[in-house]
């Protein structure tokens, strides 16, 4: 590392936005900026990015993050990446021009295919071997439908011609001109193809699914140099050092280092993590058994349940109904009702996620009145976030089969202090917001700082993170237990309307 190396940049790149954010030795936030992108919606179920767009918008920030802090590129030490996972970029090796728009990670059209894969009876072997449910939420099912339904593309593919890469190698790949195809241990580990226990690529699995080998990235470590950006992108090269998916990064930027520790990022979906530390827990309780970080050859893993949609549901309140102006008139409206008088909101716009797993759920608003105000729709809103991330927690305590005592939380919904209470009250336990909510990112800059020398240790590192503000429990736990009683009626209502044809 050079003397005047002084800060880390770190590209956070989400389902929504594209974000650029330099931290320094502190791990405080020197300067920041963001961009939005275009959400694509070919038909229902279906959620597509143009590639081009999410490239464009990361270079961009990536340049005003660093000319608001006033650096030259000398002075930034390492670039360290954390990306959406799953969504799935298919692109020319020679031009890099993507065949097809990105396939988001929240799109469906890989459903008929899973239920191929079950009735083939496959779920059994792809579990033990990815830690993954068959579920069209990952990638292999998005690259297979490409392969199908783009002329040409599976010929290209079979010829060597083409490259596939969840969003990390997309960067990757422009910001070292073409000169990278990689991805890390965790990406890997979301795309149903990959052995988490050998990390390993699976030709068994390839070959079940019917997808060519040659267009699988090489797979790395979370923390180490695979090489430098082209001179042509920061006026010289600068090292790139730290690859994580979104929410193992997240884990890592909360410092959830030791098994037992969980972190909850309220993003577009809630994604809970728990560490298990050197040994994967197969789920009983249909979690994710999942990578969270690679470092030199050691190897921690997690257990992690997905939901779908977490801070979505207050969008769809602004875009889709107009209740809101913006997001954060939400906690406004919804602390104007002491309660949601008896609404239940299940926004399973996209499916259930953890623990249930159905694909065929759709969004459902049960107990209604007259009565029912915008504001008891904002607060079941809010209510659903948390009752969510409650059934997932309490899948993770059985699995683990040790209780969860303490929530970090980050996420730009946690800035909303009544969710927070609100999942407090119903969880009973301390939830804990750190100064540093921007977790995702500083994990993806703790990573890259580790492999360059910029921080010595992750005990050097896990001295930085400090509570903000701590939520306690406000509700007698009888409230809190009838509360989760009406919520699991809800889903079980939603689940009974999306598997009952015929009724």
């Amino acid at each position: 590392m050079s003397d005047v190396a002084r800060y880390i940049l770190a590209l956070d790149q989400g389902t929504t936005s594209s974000r650029a954010i330099v931290f320094d030795q502190q791990g405080s936030i020197v300067s920041s900026a963001q961009k939005e992108f275009g959400q694509i919606y070919p038909q229902p179920g279906w959620v597509e990015h143009d590639p081009l767009e999410i490239w464009s918008t990361q270079a961009g920030v990536a340049a005003e993050a660093v000319t608001r802090a006033g650096l030259r590129p000398r002075e930034i030490a390492a670039i360290g990446i954390t990306n959406q996972r799953e969504t799935t970029v298919v692109w020319d090796r020679r031009t890099g021009q993507p065949v097809y728009n990105a396939i988001v990670w929240q799109d469906r059209r890989g459903a008929a295919l899973c239920e191929t894969l079950q009735r083939r009876g496959l779920a059994a072997s792809i579990r033990a071997k990815t830690g993954l449910p068959v579920d069209a939420y990952f990638s292999a099912t998005k690259i297979r439908w490409i392969l199908d339904n783009v002329d040409g593309v599976r010929e290209r593919a079979e010829a060597g011609e083409l490259a596939f890469g969840t969003v990390d190698s997309w960067l990757v790949w422009n910001l070292t001109q073409g000169a990278l195809h990689i991805t890390d241990v965790t990406n890997a580990s979301r795309t149903m193809l990959f052995d988490i226990h050998k990390r390993a690529w699976d030709d068994e699995l390839l070959a079940a699914l019917d997808i060519p080998r040659a267009l699988l990235p090489d797979v790395r470590a979370s923390s180490e140099v695979y090489g430098m950006t082209h001179p042509s992108l920061f006026a010289a090269p600068i090292p790139l050092a730290g690859i994580a998916g979104d929410q193992h990064a997240a884990l890592f930027g909360q410092m959830c280092i030791r098994p037992g520790m969980v972190k909850n990022t309220y993003g577009t979906g809630c994604f809970l993590v728990m560490n298990t530390g050197s040994t994967p827990i197969e789920s009983n309780n249909s979690l994710v058994t999942t990578i969270a970080w690679q470092i030199g050859e050691r190897v921690d893993y997690a257990l992690e349940g997905s939901i779908f949609i977490g801070g979505a549901v207050v969008q769809w309140l602004r875009d889709g109904l107009g209740l809101i102006r913006d997001a954060a008139a939400i906690e406004t409206l919804a602390r104007s009702v002491p309660d949601s008088d008896g609404v239940y909101l299940v926004p399973a716009f996209a499916g259930l996620g953890a623990p249930h797993w159905n694909a065929r759920a759709r969004g459902s608003l049960f107990g209604a009145t007259r009565g029912t105000s915008a504001a008891h729709l904002a607060r079941a809103a809010l209510d659903s976030i948390a009752f969510q991330s409650i059934d997932v927690l309490r899948a993770m305590e059985a699995d683990a089969g040790q209780p969860i005592t303490e929530l970090r939380v980050d996420g730009g919904a946690v800035a909303n202090d009544l969710l927070m209470q609100i999942q407090a009250d119903l969880l009973g336990i301390d939830v804990v917001r750190p100064k540093v909510i921007e977790t995702t990112a500083l994990g993806a800059a703790y990573l890259a700082g580790l492999a360059v020398g910029y921080w010595s240790s992750i005990e050097q590192m896990a001295e930085q993170w400090q509570p903000e503000r701590h939520f306690a429990a406000a509700i007698p736990p009888d409230e809190a237990q009838r509360r989760l009683h009406g919520w699991h009626r809800a889903v079980n209502a939603a689940k009974v309307w999306a598997d009952g044809d015929g009724l």
